[in-house]
């Protein structure tokens, strides 16, 4: 078996890009996308990249996190379960987020959410749920619980 290449450091997905109607790029639009997915996740504009009806750039904690959304004539059109994936340190974390999620779906029925379940794999339990607003994609929102002498660098062994 070759050995794999040497990094600096593990490499690691660092965006998302979508396709949408150049309309949900415009000024009111651009405004409640960045209004949901900042209350709910902490994200924000990273306003050098902004162009109205053309790009917007949502900064995702750091970045080299981000999801990128730009105008196109074919937006992406996906099934109800598309979605991309992060992960949170901690259930309680999980748990407030989707809090907020909750809390903005009483006051917009566009908030999309698939609740709160867990996935128990033996050596992991997988705690989950699903929020989409707005965007093509949903988001799902993971947390690891890790039985005893198992963790994220772990292999499986055939």
């Amino acid at each position: 078996m070759p050995e794999p290449p040497a990094h600096s450091r593990l490499p690691a997905f660092n965006h998302v890009a979508m396709g949408v109607p150049s309309e949900l790029l415009g000024e009111r639009e651009r405004g409640e996308i960045l209004d949901f997915y900042g209350e709910v996740f902490g994200w924000t504009e990273m306003p050098t990249m902004t162009k109205d009806g053309q790009l917007l750039v949502l900064r995702c904690y750091s970045n080299e996190q981000f999801v990128f959304l730009h105008a196109t004539r074919t937006p992406m059109r996906c099934d109800e379960m598309d979605h991309f994936g992060m992960s949170v340190g901690t259930e309680q974390e999980l748990d407030a987020m989707l809090a907020r999620a909750r809390t903005y779906r009483e006051r917009d029925a566009r908030v999309e959410i698939i609740d709160k379940k867990t996935d128990d794999f033996r050596v992991l339990k997988l705690h989950n749920f699903y929020v989409r607003y707005l965007l093509p994609l949903m988001v799902e929102v993971q947390c690891y619980e890790w039985a005893a002498g198992f963790g994220e660098q772990s292999q499986p062994t055939a």
